[in-house]
């Protein structure tokens, strides 16, 4: 942490006798996104929400379960206000990590929690450094930053039935949040006739596949996106490998192995691992190659800022098949009235007696029990970070204890930001 920005605390909140208020946000004295009051939920008790900023409120709350207490930090996001936007936080490349309360710093944000899983960590691969990149796709004020890593190859809990790498949550142009999911549509355009692109700045390509990598990228290391199988992350690294460096339209350099170090602007590497190594072997030194991708969701509206996870709520039902055992500190994004109010929340990681977190399952339970219609998993355990400026003199300040005792740098973020 730098600066002296962070500062760790408990609110200090009054208890709201009455379980289960309708809790959202007062933006020009309506109340937007409250929760449905139900006897089932006699166990959750809401603290008094305090104002972020126009349109944004944030509050605490405990819920009793079986095992113990879990506390938890939430934002409540009214996008309605035309004085809030919402747009995904990273550190200017997407192989790299920082803390949330330094993200959120460096773009003045009022709010941030913390955003996807990322490749932490390479025991399975000896000699090859993580990247730090996240494992979805991940979209920021309009612009594409990467595509999802396969399947296999992800980092975090076991996905349920149906859900993939691809899935997202997002804000499209429209301001309406929504779940999606975007998949990578590319080509790569040379004299000798069209290769799929299967890889957009990310830390695994898919066997076969052909990956372009920008200066978006950043410094790190391209190695691991050769290593593991489409089912298997733990897999051995290719050794059929291939990279090409097309600088404003035209090959420049034409190299065996994957590299590091940052691409200039203007230029594309091109990463091949298989068979689409053979295929990038086939070009040569100042030939034309045209390389061009989008990635492409199912909503009716672009979505302007997306960041990956996977879904738990549907429709206002825990999604089928979530895991109920595994017990953890988690960060999750809702959604709720139509798109049109944004939940982001964070479980507490202080290690009081009693104080425990939830599984998979009993999250998505607490996200619909809040509002929310559908909801993702963000990352959680030793990421799970909320931040948040409450205009008391503290600053942008850590609201949550990390479990880790300090603040784990991240791949990403989702930032709430004040207009007024």
């Amino acid at each position: 942490m730098s600066g002296g920005l962070v500062k760790q605390r408990f609110g200090r909140v009054r208890v709201v006798l009455t379980v289960l208020v309708a809790w959202g946000v007062v933006a020009g004295g309506g109340l937007a996104g409250g929760a449905r009051a139900t006897a089932a939920a006699s166990t959750l008790h809401r603290f008094d929400a305090v104002r972020v900023a126009p349109g944004v409120a944030y509050g605490e709350f405990r819920m009793t379960v079986p095992r113990g207490i879990v506390h938890g930090h939430l934002l409540t996001v009214d996008l309605t206000d035309p004085r809030v936007t919402v747009d995904l936080l990273y550190p200017g490349a997407v192989g790299a990590r920082a803390p949330v309360s330094e993200l959120a710093a460096a773009d003045g944000a009022v709010a941030a929690v913390n955003g996807d899983f990322f490749n932490i960590s390479e025991g399975q691969h000896p000699g090859v450094e993580p990247t730090g990149a996240s494992v979805g796709p991940a979209v920021v004020s309009g612009r594409q930053l990467k595509a999802a890593v396969p399947d296999g190859q992800r980092f975090g809990p076991v996905l349920p039935p149906g859900a993939t790498t691809e899935d997202v949550i997002g804000i499209g142009y429209d301001r309406r949040a929504r779940l999606d999911r975007l998949a990578l549509r590319g080509v790569v355009v040379g004299p000798e006739g069209t290769l799929p692109l299967r890889g957009l700045n990310q830390y695994a390509l898919p066997v076969d596949g052909v990956g372009a990598y920008t200066a978006r990228w950043g410094p790190a290391s391209r190695v691991r996106a050769t290593c593991g199988t489409d089912t298997d992350r733990a897999a051995p690294c290719s050794r059929d490998t291939a990279e090409v460096t097309v600088r404003h339209g035209r090959v420049v350099s034409l190299d065996a192995l994957p590299g590091a170090g940052g691409v200039a602007p203007g230029s594309v590497v091109l990463l091949g691992r298989e068979d689409g190594a053979r295929q990038l072997r086939r070009l040569h030194i100042g030939e034309r190659v045209r390389v061009g991708y989008r990635l492409v969701g199912h909503g009716p509206v672009p979505l302007r800022f997306a960041v990956g996870g996977f879904p738990i709520v549907r429709d206002a039902a825990p999604v089928a098949g979530l895991d109920g055992v595994a017990v953890a500190v988690r960060t999750s994004a809702g959604i709720g009235d139509g798109g049109r109010v944004l939940y982001l929340l964070a479980l507490d990681g202080a290690h009081g007696e009693g104080q425990t977190g939830l599984t998979v399952r009993e999250l998505a339970d607490l996200m619909e029990e809040l509002g929310a219609r559908d909801a993702m998993d963000l990352d959680g355990g030793g990421s799970s970070t909320l931040v948040a400026d409450l205009g008391d003199g503290d600053g942008l300040t850590v609201r949550n204890h990390p479990s880790g005792g300090a603040e784990r740098p991240v791949a990403n973020a989702v930032g709430v930001f004040s207009l007024s």
